[in-house]
């Protein structure tokens, strides 16, 4: 088969909404698939047949799931633009979460609202392993600040709007007691809206895909959001549903991507050897955005290795696959098998946030196609 093109595996997924569906929760779990992680008809089919539902994150993603003849019930939209098209969503069914007074404001006065609204809280902290991957915090633009909740209780109450569901994202973690934290802030802010029922508490939970990195204990984790919700709910009376909206950890591992050295080149005895791959920024953009780190092997019979640096074939200095960990401007090499022109090049975990985040079209390249192995 041609290079480069993703692969994804359909039991790696089926074992994952096992994992995250083996805590039962007194009050309800509903879970979301953050569908901006990975968008695939395949996936978005398969998610669906196994009642897992879906967080959009645009106007135009919802439309899409509706137009692949998902329910309007089962798409909750979280977006940081308005929708260009509310009537028509909230009239198929679709769930809208608030993320800004204006948007509060906007929902009040469209057609085909309900008499109750989800609202998305900008708590006081955020997690993340680097400023791009927070969501929560002053930094943030996500989500109306919780200093102004007492405004939204009031606009709400004066528009005779109930508020049913409080969406809290904090960005990305995998220490359970970090999600602690999490739980604790969040259920605080819940105790001040006292209709609300739902806590929507997003995703963030993060996989290891390299070096020292961090894999969510998600068992662990929903234990221990079973545990204060149980808490909560002898202190106020109030029984909590939780939902969760993982897209990495849903799909992450499921992906790899084939590749093939088209180039070897070099600066010298003082310098680098730089393995120069026929794919790059046009078809992921993680690794110059975040600085993000993938596993990558060299497929040979070759027993020998050597340090490279991996790079794109873009025409872009930051087209580079091995950055230093979190940290985009810096390069790191990579012990790997020694290499030839011509060798297939696996890079690993890239289910998430790799074919759906792109600089597709960048130097015309074509943009790598999409398989499913199993």
């Amino acid at each position: 088969m041609p290079t480069p093109h993703y692969e994804y595996s359909k039991g790696v997924i089926l074992k994952i909404i096992e994992t995250l569906l083996s805590v039962e929760f007194p009050f309800g779990l509903t879970v979301r698939y953050a569908v901006k992680a990975n968008p695939h008809p395949e996936i978005i089919k398969l998610l669906a047949e196994k009642g897992i539902m879906f967080d959009t994150s645009s106007s135009y993603e919802a439309t899409d799931l509706l137009t692949l003849g998902i329910a309007g019930r089962a798409i909750s939209l979280s977006s940081q633009q308005s929708p260009h098209n509310l009537p028509e969503l909230l009239q198929a069914g679709v769930d809208f979460v608030v993320t800004s007074l204006h948007q509060l404001e906007t929902y009040i006065n469209t057609p085909n609202r309900r008499d109750t609204i989800a609202v998305r809280i900008n708590p006081p902290v955020g997690y993340g392993h680097n400023n791009r991957t927070s969501t929560g915090g002053i930094n943030s633009s996500f989500g109306i600040w919780h200093e102004y909740l007492d405004q939204v209780l009031s606009i709400t109450k004066t528009a005779g709007i109930k508020i049913n569901r409080i969406h809290i994202h904090f960005g990305s973690g995998a220490d359970p007691s970090v999600w602690e934290e999490v739980a604790e802030v969040a259920l605080a802010i819940m105790e001040r809206v006292s209709e609300a029922t739902v806590l929507d508490i997003g995703g963030g939970f993060k996989v290891h895909r390299f070096g020292e990195e961090k894999e969510a204990n998600m068992p662990a984790i929903l234990t221990m959001f079973k545990q204060k919700l149980n808490e909560f709910a002898k202190k106020t009376g109030r029984q909590l549903r939780l939902e969760i909206e993982p897209g990495t950890y849903m799909i992450a591992h499921a992906g790899i991507l084939i590749t093939t050295i088209d180039d070897i080149v070099d600066t010298g005895s003082e310098g680098y050897t730089f393995l120069r791959l026929n794919t790059g920024m046009n078809d992921f953009l993680r690794s110059s955005l975040y600085g993000a780190r993938h596993k990558i092997e060299v497929i040979t019979n070759m027993t020998t290795t050597k340090d490279y640096v991996v790079v794109g074939h873009n025409c872009e200095s930051g087209d580079i696959l091995t950055p230093a960990s979190d940290n985009p401007e810096e390069i790191e090499t990579r012990n790997l098998k020694e290499a030839k022109i011509g060798d297939e090049v696996r890079i690993y975990d890239m289910g998430a946030y790799c074919a759906s985040m792109r600089a597709k079209g960048y130097n015309s390249f074509p943009s790598a196609p999409e398989y499913f192995v199993d």
